[in-house]
């Protein structure tokens, strides 16, 4: 795919509208970011994609372009663009699905660490939880079919680079789709491998010894600390019920800002496609 600051064609005048500035300062701006694989990171880029697609949608409102869209895009470009925001929409979905199961099982979880609750309700919480990362974790490896989808048109994309603006909406398209990607694989912490447990593993939580964590552990985000924590105590190992409890609190404020961030990506997202089914309509 051609980069934008590389185009000028005849879809936009030499001197480029400000809106287009802005659009490639937006995109640019994602591009040099660190790569998002925490979840401060993915919080920074939901938020930048979110402009993005502000920036996106101000384009779509200039007369000049949905002239442009309109008149020199052929009914493939037009399925791919209209697809390919489909797609978008429903990993999006998919991502605020897995993060309010997600919430739920951690609260569950802590409401009732938080009342010292009898073991066997501290079992079923924790059994509820694990079934919530399976299923999870189902939910993503299914998405992950959309992702190849929509990445397997970027391969043809170049195609389109003499039309500067469907070149822009790919570039968009293919910035969303690789953060969309990091969050995903973020919240099915793939290296997480929690296990069924046993009664008399999961009480150790319930009554521990103040012990010091493995110098060894190495923990990636907050569902990995989460998922570790409840890995070290079915297996027996040493667990600390403080740093649990500190845990489970940070998880659920991550999942906060990722559900927050991701709900209002995915308004923008309805907003463009709305804009780009009328340019098509009319």
């Amino acid at each position: 795919m051609a980069a934008i600051s590389h185009i000028r064609s005849n879809s936009f005048p030499s001197a480029p509208h400000p809106f287009v500035s802005q659009f490639e300062e937006h995109l640019n701006r994602l591009k040099s970011s660190d790569s998002a694989s925490s979840s401060s990171s993915l919080s920074h880029k939901l938020s930048g994609l979110q402009d993005l697609q502000d920036s996106s949608d101000k384009l779509l409102q200039l007369s000049t372009t949905q002239q442009v869209l309109a008149r020199d895009l052929s009914q493939k470009w037009v399925d791919e663009l209209l697809d390919g925001s489909l797609r978008l929409l429903d990993i999006c979905c998919t991502a605020k699905d897995c993060l309010v199961q997600s919430k739920e099982s951690v609260r569950e979880v802590q409401s009732v660490v938080r009342r010292r609750g009898a073991e066997a309700a501290f079992t079923t919480a924790v059994g509820n939880y694990l079934a919530s990362r399976k299923n999870v974790k189902k939910a993503i490896r299914n998405a992950s079919g959309n992702l190849k989808g929509i990445r397997n048109q970027f391969t043809v994309s170049s195609e389109a680079k003499e039309n500067e603006m469907l070149s822009m909406l790919k570039e968009a398209e293919a910035i969303t789709v690789s953060t969309l990607e990091s969050l995903l694989y973020f919240i099915s912490n793939p290296k997480g491998q929690s296990k069924q447990t046993s009664w008399s593993a999961i009480s150790k939580l319930m009554k521990p010894k103040r012990v010091a964590c493995d110098s060894q552990e190495i923990i990636i985000n907050e569902f990995e600390k989460v998922d570790s924590a409840l890995k070290s105590l079915i297996s027996q190992k040493h667990a600390s019920t403080n740093n649990f409890q500190g845990d489970l609190e940070n998880l659920e404020m991550c999942i906060q800002d990722l559900e927050i961030g991701i709900e209002c990506l995915s308004r923008k997202l309805i907003r463009d496609r709305v804009s780009l089914l009328n340019i098509f309509n009319n």
